[in-house]
């Protein structure tokens, strides 16, 4: 939680004809939830299996499926859906830049799930233990397909997350080390539960880096660099 109280944002009045009015043109950045819906609409239905590149590492093979790691990925929707509910009622400019970070990392993850298909083949057959979490992972496995997995969206989201939450100052210290916790177990989980290969972490990174280049590049790394030269060419 915040070190003080936020107030919510008023959206008294709103309608969409008012989209284009400053208090209420950040409503406008969910629209990119439709360009991501009808991405995956497209990567998951008309792109045959048999076209996909088989994404796997060595690293892939030392990773066992651990069903547990299952509350973490599925801890990660709520994560997603805290965050921007969170920001959206409460804290517009940080909503701002954390649905812009989301927004560059679905156009470059969908780009890549076009112009390179991927999928991978680790799930597990037979689950050596029968329980609630495999049988939720056994439904999970029935309706989200094993291919457009690089560079991971899971990884993504939690990474743009967690980038927005560090830059908060009104965020107290142990609750930043919790966050960054759960999305360190969020970025393994993809692993364990088999959903993605560890280079689908690996390339996440980059997309990431982008991410909070277009984000923050100029309005918060720029600035402190500039200041960091300065300091060293004073001293």
């Amino acid at each position: 939680m915040s070190k003080q109280k936020k107030k919510p944002v008023d959206y008294s009045g709103f309608s969409l004809r008012r989209l284009n009015e400053p208090r209420f043109s950040h409503v406008k950045l969910l629209g990119s939830w439709i360009f991501y819906f009808i991405m995956y609409f497209i990567t998951e239905n008309l792109i045959p299996r048999e076209a996909c590149h088989v994404i796997h590492c060595a690293l892939d093979d030392m990773i066992p499926f651990n069903e547990f790691f299952l509350i973490f990925y599925v801890g990660w929707y709520a994560l997603v859906f805290g965050a921007l509910a969170y920001t959206f009622f409460y804290d517009v400019p940080k909503f701002r830049k954390l649905q812009i970070f989301i927004l560059v990392t679905q156009v470059i993850a969908m780009t890549c799930y076009v112009l390179y298909p991927s999928r991978q083949d680790m799930r597990p057959e037979v689950f050596e233990r029968e329980n609630v979490l495999t049988a939720l992972m056994a439904f999970i496995y029935s309706f989200d397909t094993s291919t457009g997995i690089c560079p991971s969206l899971h990884v993504g989201y939690s990474l743009g997350i967690l980038s927005v939450a560090l830059k908060d100052r009104d965020l107290g210290a142990g609750w930043k080390a919790l966050l960054s916790f759960v999305v360190l177990m969020i970025c393994l989980a993809v692993c364990f539960v088999k959903q993605h290969s560890a280079l689908d972490v690996f390339w996440a990174l980059p997309m990431c880096l982008v991410a909070e280049i277009i984000t923050y590049g100029k309005d918060y790394w720029l600035p402190r660099l500039k200041s960091g030269a300065v300091r060293k060419q004073i001293v």
